[in-house]
């Protein structure tokens, strides 16, 4: 089966740079025409990853995300899930009998639904045709070619071994799971502890009030998973526990970098447009707590619920962490 990969940004360059590694045909979908160019002529993205030399030999690149559609089999999305139904909205080629990888950690705003659900409801897609591709990684790092660990998640493990087959290496390990709802909402929850130990860097707190913060932030994620999908889990392992502490404490996250600004005094509006990258955790907070007020018997999440005052309820973030402070143990 024939690979693409839709999407432009760096977890996109380097979900195609592990791809080129282990294939000899990689279809890729971008919107910039400029990046296409300048991949083809210098076989590095302009935008994203700019140190990581691609190989043009291997790869099919268009600007239309029909042609990827058409000519592969398995689509492995990684758009930003705020623009996924704007970029889905161009297709005209039908997804039956696609497999379909997100690798996106977001929600979608218009339908609060986590991406395997989206393609699920809407696509008449399958669950055994969908898979969730998940760290703790960072694209940066996978540039570096430092050892990385990746989650591939799908209630058919052939799908998910397909898959990790053509993204292993030297550097990049993989751990196949069969919990596709649980692994995507960590994915989507993460981005939003991110910006909390984000917004609690820019206030001034130590790494003895993170621990605290990440402490609880694991605990309240189980609760918020185990609530929407009952099953058995390790939340300790990577695909959860990993993921969050990568996300919440590296350098490269942005939701962390989106966070930092909001506690420094930026307003969410100028914040997002300092940053060239899409915070997912930005949309992921009031999604998730509009699905917190659907469900009958309310979860304690007072972490999400202080990071959705800050972002949509314009609340003083100094004022709020003081009383999550309080909630917390």
């Amino acid at each position: 089966m024939k690979i693409a990969v839709l999407g432009g940004g760096s977890w996109a360059t380097a979900l195609v740079k592990m791809l080129t590694e282990n294939l000899d045909e990689v279809h890729w979908y971008m919107r910039s025409v400029h990046a296409i160019e300048h991949i083809k002529k210098e076989g590095q993205n302009p935008n994203y990853l700019s140190s990581v030399q691609l190989n043009n030999a291997y790869l099919k690149l268009t600007n239309n995300i029909n042609e990827a559609a058409e000519a592969c089999d398995f689509l492995l999305f990684v758009i930003p899930s705020a623009f996924l139904e704007q970029e889905l909205d161009k297709l005209t080629h039908p997804l039956n009998g696609k497999i379909i990888f997100s690798a996106i950690k977001g929600i979608v705003p218009t339908t609060g639904k986590i991406v395997g659900e989206h393609f699920h409801f809407k696509y008449n897609i399958p669950y055994s045709h969908i898979g969730v591709v998940t760290g703790p990684c960072h694209a940066e790092e996978v540039a570096l070619e430092r050892l990385s660990y990746l989650t591939l998640a799908c209630s058919d493990e052939e799908k998910a071994t397909f898959l990790a087959q053509h993204l292993k290496s030297h550097y990049i390990r993989i751990k196949i799971s069969d919990d596709i709802v649980g692994t995507e909402y960590a994915a989507m929850l993460k981005n939003i502890y991110a910006i909390a130990a984000g917004i609690a860097h820019g206030l001034g707190y130590g790494d003895n009030f993170q621990s605290v913060l990440m402490s609880n932030a694991i605990r309240e994620m189980k609760r918020f998973i185990d609530k929407v999908h009952k099953m058995k889990r390790n939340i300790n392992n990577s695909a959860y526990l990993g993921d969050l502490l990568v996300t919440g404490y590296s350098t490269f996250s942005r939701n962390r970098m989106f966070g930092n600004m909001v506690g420094k005094g930026y307003t969410v509006k100028s914040a997002m447009m300092e940053m060239n990258m899409v915070a997912e955790g930005y949309y992921a907070a009031k999604s998730a707590r509009l699905l917190m007020e659907k469900l009958e018997k309310k979860t304690k999440t007072p972490i999400i619920n202080a990071v959705y005052s800050i972002l949509y309820e314009n609340k003083n973030p100094k004022k709020t962490f003081k009383r999550l402070t309080e909630k917390l143990d």
